[in-house]
């Protein structure tokens, strides 16, 4: 910059106005500077400006898998958010391994981010604290954080969007609803069955329910496991969206009504169409994103706990009847 302000025979504040579109210098002047600028090649430091600021401009964003398109649709909003806040994301998948989440938090902090969005795997954050009290922010959305800690969260109504979903097959006549969820030591899986149980009441049978990780082949047999039960169940409850595809595959044509949660690419254009609880993924990383900048902004209000409505849209395989 010194070089600049020689050869354009100005102060070195008079660069530093042009660089940064101040306003204050005549045209000509500002002409002169960028035409030095171009001739000797100068760029301005992004990072050293940061420093001086004591920031880095960059957010760190763990999710459960970038391939999973949720994740993908929050991720997207979360870094539009950020580049309007003039910030660079850095993300990573946990692969919901706890172990890999505490790498890639533990990763981002050595880089010194400003803040980070965290999709929890883990059901234990409280090493994370250490972090949070050095001045690192974090927002937690689509699950709480573990226990030990009280921090920002956004989430989705998951518990009453399930009850919605399993009381509008009760409403088509169904008196036997199965539910096929992830993995119960899941947040969302968890909450979800909890809404299910809650609107099934004295319906509830727990051979009717199958948690695990969505596979074809598992997802297969815990199907053929309950149509073998004396009283077969005639509805399907889902609880993601991934389940919802392994289910479809699983059932082969067979004719059972199916509210599924989560929205997904081609769920209208199915003969007939998949009702589902739609919830807002990029909304979810919007929020999130919102609330992490409102704190790096100097907010120092106490935690904040965002739930999310979702809504129920029925498309004709929730409607079909027992």
């Amino acid at each position: 910059m010194k070089d600049v302000a020689t050869a354009a025979g100005v102060a070195l504040k008079t660069v530093s106005r042009v660089v940064n579109g101040e306003p204050g210098v005549h045209p000509a002047t500002a002409e002169r500077v960028r035409a030095a600028i171009g001739r000797l090649g100068y760029s301005r430091n992004e990072s050293a400006r940061v420093l001086r600021r004591g920031r880095t401009a960059t957010i760190g964003l763990v999710i459960g898998d970038v391939a999973d398109p949720f994740y993908a649709s929050l991720g997207r909003a979360v870094e539009d958010v950020a580049i309007a806040h003039d910030c660079l994301l850095l993300s990573g998948s946990s692969g919901e391994e706890p172990g890999r989440e505490r790498e890639l938090v533990e990763t981002f902090c050595a880089r010194r981010v400003d803040g980070l969005i965290v999709v929890p795997a883990g059901a234990d954050h409280g090493w994370l604290r250490p972090e949070l009290e050095a001045g690192t922010k974090a927002v937690f959305a689509d699950r709480p954080p573990g226990a030990g800690l009280d921090a920002d969260t956004v989430l989705a109504d998951n518990a009453g969007g399930a009850e919605a979903a399993v009381r509008h097959l009760l409403g088509q006549g169904h008196e036997r609803v199965a539910f096929v969820g992830d993995a119960p030591a899941i947040h969302t899986a968890a909450e979800r069955h909890r809404g299910y149980r809650d609107a099934l009441g004295g319906r509830y049978d727990p051979r009717l329910v199958a948690m695990r990780p969505p596979a074809e082949e598992a997802m297969r047999a815990d199907l053929a496991r309950m149509f073998a039960l004396d009283r077969p169940p005639t509805a399907i409850f889902t609880g993601n969206g991934r389940c919802t595809v392994t289910a479809l595959r699983a059932l082969a044509g067979r004719k059972v009504a199916l509210v599924g949660f989560d929205d997904f690419e081609l769920a209208d254009l199915l003969r007939p169409g998949v009702t589902v609880v739609a919830q807002d993924p990029a909304r979810m990383g919007r929020v999130a994103a919102e609330l992490l900048f409102r704190r790096l902004g100097g907010d120092e209000g106490p935690p904040e706990h965002v739930r999310l409505p979702v809504r129920l849209i029925p498309r004709g395989s929730g409607e079909l009847p027992p």
